[in-house]
């Protein structure tokens, strides 16, 4: 999280991103918002990359560098962007100029930036809905954090929450971030969870009454919230719950989402059509979704939030509680959040969001994930209390994660130095880092958050 150097030239800059992208292609991280293959060519993830994965050869990695800089759509990634390539050739006119490639902005973006600028890319810092927190307004400006989360209860309403938005974004200066816009996220599921409120927001029933509702009327209503958000200057909405709770029965048990109603429904069935209806409502509306939480918080009886050691006994890699999250990825999510609970069954040593079992091997194996994979609170969150906050932040990215979230801004500066000199001194994971930055890049310039070439 520290400036960049000079200025560097068009042609130097496109070579240094082509060199990004192929070194990336290589480590298997550039990903698309999506499991499909049209996504992954979005972002430069296709199937060139993934021979490259394999191959690790120099003519992989070129195929991998010019394949991410084809654009094609996803079911909710960026829109689609088509150039004709070809020019028909008759006497009366001399065969066109080729084609100029397209620009890939992101990989652009990253050669341009420091290795500070990077890892701040990868993290979210929280700030009061109510007002940007000084705090995280010294952590933007200082240690380059990319990324800010609207945290609390606010009902001050849509214009005066742009406000805040406003004044977070001004400390994304060329020096703080490269030019480069922050994600604005919150909370806003609907009942209990609903950080946004007041003047212009509608108020939002819980899950569990969503899910009630046809796809087709949460698609709708989705949007009507989205572009709520939207005009409120919030990039990210940290939605839908993609957790099955397994019966009505269980539901007050399950003290993180059935005791609160956030379930859709208690079948697979249930939550991933409803999952996959509100992400598209929110697609339409400009906002990126998160889907959460991997892989599921359905069967524990305690809150990671507040609780040490929660431990899923009975989830494994083929379980069906996985299928909603699989619905969500194929339709495109662009985000996937991370659980902090153990799973006995996948990986019984760590936290989901420290394990690369379960965050390289399933989410981005298994399932074919390709997004920003962004976690849980790692920074207030009594489960994870036993690591130190810089320790929370290496460790999820050597398992595969691209984003750490912390509400609590006052762990920001732990989090990024823990994370820069780990990448000053370890070739292995300044890859990691880079590859991260790059999914976090792409997903800003699905929302226009660059700066221009």
């Amino acid at each position: 999280m520290q400036p960049s150097g000079g200025p560097t030239g068009p042609r130097r800059l496109t070579a240094l991103a082509a060199t990004a992208v192929a070194a990336c292609a290589v480590a298997a991280c550039v990903g698309a918002p999506s499991g499909t293959a049209a996504a992954r060519a979005t972002t430069g993830a296709g199937s060139s990359a993934a021979r490259a994965t394999t191959g690790a050869g120099s003519t992989a990695a070129s195929s991998a560098a010019t394949a991410s800089t084809r654009g094609t759509s996803a079911t909710l990634g960026s829109p689609a962007t088509e150039s004709a390539a070809t020019a028909s050739t008759t006497d009366a006119a001399p065969p066109a100029e080729p084609a100029a490639p397209a620009v890939d902005l992101a990989a652009l973006t990253l050669a341009r930036m420091s290795l500070s600028q990077r890892v701040g890319q990868l993290l979210m810092v929280g700030s009061r809905a109510t007002s940007a927190d000084p705090r995280t307004l010294n952590a933007v400006t200082r240690y380059h954090v990319g990324n800010v989360m609207l945290t609390g209860r606010s009902t001050a309403g849509v214009r005066a929450t742009a406000r805040v938005s406003a004044a977070l974004q001004r400390r994304a200066t060329v020096k703080a971030t490269a030019g480069v816009r922050l994600h604005v996220a919150t909370d806003q599921e609907g009942g209990s969870v609903q950080v946004l409120r007041g003047s212009g927001f509608v108020r939002m029933p819980a899950a569990l009454t969503q899910g009630r509702w046809t796809t087709k009327t949460l698609r709708s209503r989705a949007t009507q919230w989205g572009r709520q958000l939207h005009a409120a200057g919030v990039t990210v909405n940290l939605a839908p719950v993609a957790d099955t709770v397994p019966s009505a029965a269980f539901a007050p048990k399950n003290a993180p989402i059935g005791h609160f109603r956030r379930e859709f429904g208690y079948t697979v069935g249930r939550v991933g059509s409803h999952a996959v209806a509100f992400s598209q409502g929110m697609h339409t509306a400009r906002v990126q979704v998160a889907v959460k939480h991997f892989p599921g918080l359905g069967r524990v009886t305690a809150n990671t939030d507040t609780t040490a050691g929660v431990t899923d006994r009975t989830t494994t890699r083929r379980s069906s509680d996985l299928q909603p999250f699989a619905a969500s990825i194929k339709a495109g999510a662009p985000f996937v959040m991370m659980s902090t609970a153990y799973y006995s069954k996948m990986d019984a040593r760590q936290p989901a969001a420290f394990s690369g079992t379960i965050v390289a091997g399933i989410l981005r194996g298994d399932l074919g994930f390709r997004g920003v994979v962004i976690s849980d609170d790692l920074g207030s969150a009594r489960q994870v209390r036993r690591w130190s906050p810089g320790t929370r932040a290496t460790r999820f990215v050597a398992a595969g994660g691209d984003m750490v979230l912390t509400v609590d801004p006052a762990v920001a500066r732990s989090m990024f130095v823990a994370l820069r000199d780990r990448a000053r001194s370890d070739a292995g994971f300044r890859r990691q880092v880079d590859a991260a930055a790059l999914r976090v890049l792409r997903s800003k310039q699905a929302q226009g958050l660059l700066p221009p070439r």
